[in-house]
């Protein structure tokens, strides 16, 4: 009797992407291959924001920290005259968007410092338990890709250290990664607070001041600093991404894979417009690199896990 394989990425549809994955996974696992890769070299990073969960109307963690404004605007009665929080309050998010960049830092730091380690992670785990997501009215933690997770579990079962690289907050991350993808708190970076040991009280404080950004040229450094090896994958859906990826295409053998938003039906449809995951420089580099983008929209069977109980 003929032994069939089962697909380890059945939420993929057959082409060039899909194919990618598997030959550069059978390349590196093969012992007999001029491109065998030694397990302690396997390692692969992902981006979460928009690479393994969604990032619109806008990165979830924002989302968090809008919610945290509200909660805790009793205890900061200037909020109400001030900018950024005077617009969040109102519910003028068209207005906090234009103030830019530094606006929604501030309302980060403000949300995310201040609180010991303990107590910040249960107000994500508590959030993340709560909050429903505006367009889908469900868990945020719902729309995460079911596409990743199976490239995420085939990966480990073929002995691929997979790491988290993201320009969210490690902290807001860390609470979820495990349930959510089978990727513990060790091997998760992002970006971070000041963090001090409270010694009288034994424990990690928190302070709105960030001391590393996980993004763009940041990406590779982090990786150096935190994991000590050269990645030989790298996914990635944004400019943010560009440089972690440019880093892992000098590693032979390598897999470059960019998450492209295309599908406005069952997710969202952006790029190089976009005021969340960005995408107009990587874009450009991966064309000419012959990197791999993938297509939502044609490379994807179903974007999250709850439509395969439609089916």
């Amino acid at each position: 009797m003929v032994e069939v394989k089962q697909d380890p990425l059945p939420s993929w549809n057959e082409g060039a992407n899909k194919s990618a994955i598997l030959n550069f996974v059978k390349n590196s696992t093969d012992t007999a291959s001029a491109t065998f890769v030694p397990v302690e070299d396997r390692i692969a990073v992902f981006d979460n924001d928009g690479t393994l969960w969604s990032e619109h109307p806008m990165y979830f963690q924002l989302a968090f920290a809008l919610d945290q404004i509200k909660k805790l605007a009793p205890q900061h009665p200037e909020w109400t005259d001030t900018e950024p929080f005077k617009s969040v309050l109102s519910g003028d998010m068209a207005s906090v968007i234009k103030q830019g960049e530094g606006a929604i830092i501030k309302i980060v730091l403000a949300t995310h410092g201040d609180v010991t380690a303990d107590d910040f992670e249960a107000r994500v785990k508590e959030w993340m338990t709560t909050a429903r997501h505006p367009r889908f009215d469900r868990p945020y933690t719902d729309l995460i890709f079911q596409p990743m997770l199976e490239v995420l579990e085939y990966l480990r079962a073929n002995d691929f250290k997979t790491f988290i690289v993201s320009g969210g907050g490690i902290g807001f991350m860390r609470p979820v990664t495990n349930q959510l993808y089978g990727i513990p708190a060790e091997q998760v970076m992002g970006s971070m607070m000041k963090v001090e040991y409270d010694k009288e009280n034994k424990v990690i404080n928190r302070y709105p001041e960030l001391s590393f950004i996980d993004d763009k040229a940041g990406k590779p450094v982090g990786i150096y600093n935190f994991i000590g090896k050269k990645p030989i994958a790298a996914f990635g859906n944004s400019d943010g991404d560009l440089q972690m990826l440019e880093w892992t295409s000098t590693n032979s053998n390598s897999l470059m894979m960019y998450v492209h938003h295309t599908d406005e039906e069952r997710e969202w449809a952006y790029d190089s417009l976009s005021h969340f995951g960005k995408l107009k420089e990587g874009l450009a580099v991966a064309n000419e690199s012959g990197w791999n983008v993938v297509d939502m929209k044609n490379d994807w069977k179903v974007v999250y896990p709850f439509e395969l109980k439609k089916n």
